[in-house]
């Protein structure tokens, strides 16, 4: 424990990386065109819905967001759920909120689905918005209904059970994965409160079909909006690894038992790969023939290292912290 302490100390003295290489990197390959499929889809099931439910990763709070849902589906009530509350760092939550609200996003709730964290809030809130909202030609209906959107692996399917489960008592409605792409279509309503009687569509995750910038892009990456390997896994794990130094998040040292922090990934991931027996055989070819060669397999040590981060192994942390620091100070 004393060597551990020891490398964290030195390691939040050192002088660490102050930007991330994104020239030469093509985001526009990493997200998928197929999309404004849903979308469309879900702007023709808007009639059948009362509000809308946004569900978005807490990580990136003000980053990320598909800015076609607000055009294409901002008639309806809105509600903002931030999810995965526990894998975020949210000491300026003030901050953040107040910003959100001068967006004009007045109803935003920062859930934990897995916990059941700040779930009781969703339904009381949509009830309120829809019961002062103009309801068209739903005004008759008893029922409530709610779409639930956002982009992919958020949390929506999560939401949604989250919710049977809070009011009803009952088990999954919808798949869930750790993996984008999992809700495939908009699919028929899901009953999640019967007083009062509310029904939620699930919808697949949709990206915006232009990403603002490399940086956003690796962001969204680090969240798992996209499958890593159209990333890169080592180069999505150098962009952990410059994060986490640049936080003065060093969890992962103490994690893979390492001498101390470091900020070559490739040194990083050789020691993670040694150290879980991720390793390789290589054929090397010399003057004297082929020799079998043991080398680390960097690609599994970096998907392990993505993976910890993600389940919150590595503590929580705001991968939108730039963004805050260049907000104006949170009023009291």
């Amino acid at each position: 424990m004393r060597v551990a302490l020891h490398a964290l100390c030195s390691a939040a003295g050192a002088a660490w990386r102050e930007s991330f290489p994104l020239r030469g990197r093509d985001v526009a390959r990493w997200f998928p065109g197929h999309m404004a499929k849903g979308l469309k889809k879900m702007q023709s099931s808007l009639k059948l819905v009362d509000c809308i439910i946004e569900v978005h990763d807490a990580r990136i709070p003000l980053s990320g967001r598909n800015p076609l849902f607000q055009e294409t589906l901002g008639l309806k009530p809105h509600v903002l759920v931030l999810n995965k509350m526990d894998l975020a760092d949210l000491k300026q939550q003030q901050k953040i909120i107040q910003h959100l609200e001068g967006e004009g996003l007045k109803n935003v709730v920062f859930t934990n689905c897995v916990k059941e964290e700040n779930i009781k809030q969703v339904i009381p809130l949509v009830r309120g918005l829809v019961e002062g909202s103009y309801r068209y030609h739903r005004g008759e209906n008893l029922e409530y209904c709610a779409m639930v959107i956002g982009i992919p692996n958020v949390g929506k399917s999560s939401l949604i059970n989250a919710l049977r489960r809070q009011h009803l008592g009952k088990g999954k409605a919808t798949r869930v994965g750790g993996e984008p792409g999992i809700t495939r279509a908009v699919m028929s309503r899901i009953q999640v409160c019967d007083r009062p009687l509310m029904f939620l569509l699930d919808t697949p995750g949709v990206l915006s079909p232009r990403i603002e910038s490399v940086e956003m892009g690796l962001k969204l990456a680090l969240c798992g909006t996209v499958l890593d390997h159209l990333v890169g896994e080592e180069t999505l794990a150098d962009y952990l690894l410059y994060t986490l130094n640049r936080h003065r998040l060093f969890g992962y040292v103490q994690h893979y038992g390492l001498d101390g922090a470091c900020d070559d990934i490739t040194s990083v991931l050789k020691r993670v790969a040694v150290r879980l027996g991720k390793t390789q055989k290589v054929k090397v070819f010399t003057g004297t023939g082929d020799v079998n060669v043991i080398q680390p397999n960097y690609p599994a040590a970096a998907r392990d290292f993505l993976r910890t981060f993600r389940s919150g192994l590595l503590g929580p942390v705001m991968l939108d912290r730039d963004v805050l620091q260049s907000l104006p100070l949170a009023a009291p």
